[in-house]
């Protein structure tokens, strides 16, 4: 299913389909501040086993991430961070930036890596955000399988490609074709791990 979504004023209707999906343990294809990615509900386990399936990793070695719709989330699902780490993220949040920071308790345990870590995103995307406000917590984010990156800007190629592994694809206009970078807070001095579409003055 191919659904259309006004990038600026997602309507009510399509965002109420979307979290619908979710909440039933969907899995969708959604735009987001740099590329499209695989989402659904971090509580739905057996969606997590597909987007995994999907991706052909294992949860704990994926490179999944936490979409959350501001930093009222961090206190949940991240152990307490210092000050100079929280001002850090205020400064690059919404954008396009991934953070790595040690997870809370209240991470699903499929989702933690080995080292105990969860990657954090807030995007500078209004559909995103809309669809995480209304689903009451965050959503969980991978890229989309294989090295196509043309394709994955076009959702109605999306949709030709994927329609028969993901419940929905969010159409919200053409997406971009870099990634987040990557930054590593776990330990005393942040550490780009890949440098993506945001850029990093650290």
């Amino acid at each position: 299913m191919l659904l259309h979504v006004h990038p600026e004023n997602p309507q009510a209707r399509q965002i109420k389909t979307i979290v619908e999906h979710l909440q039933k343990g969907g899995i969708i294809i959604y735009p987001t501040d740099t590329i499209y990615g695989l989402g659904c509900d971090i509580f739905q386990h057996k969606a997590i086993e597909r987007i995994c399936r999907i991706k052909n990793v294992d949860p704990q070695k994926a490179q999944l991430s936490f979409i959350c719709h501001d930093l009222s989330d961090l206190s949940t699902y991240t152990k307490q961070i210092s000050t100079p780490v929280y001002r850090m993220l205020k400064q690059y949040l919404p954008g396009p930036y991934t953070f790595i920071l040690p997870a809370s308790k209240e991470v699903p345990k499929i989702l933690k890596s080995k080292k105990d870590t969860i990657g954090l995103r807030v995007p500078d995307n209004e559909i995103a955000r809309t669809i995480i406000r209304e689903l009451g917590h965050p959503i969980l984010s991978a890229s989309l399988p294989g090295e196509m990156v043309e394709e994955y800007t076009d959702p109605e190629l999306m949709h030709d490609n994927f329609h028969k592994l993901v419940d929905l694809v969010v159409d919200g206009g053409i997406g971009g074709m870099i990634p987040s970078t990557i930054v590593d807070c776990t330990d005393d001095e942040p550490v780009v791990i890949r440098q993506g579409l945001g850029e990093w003055v650290g």
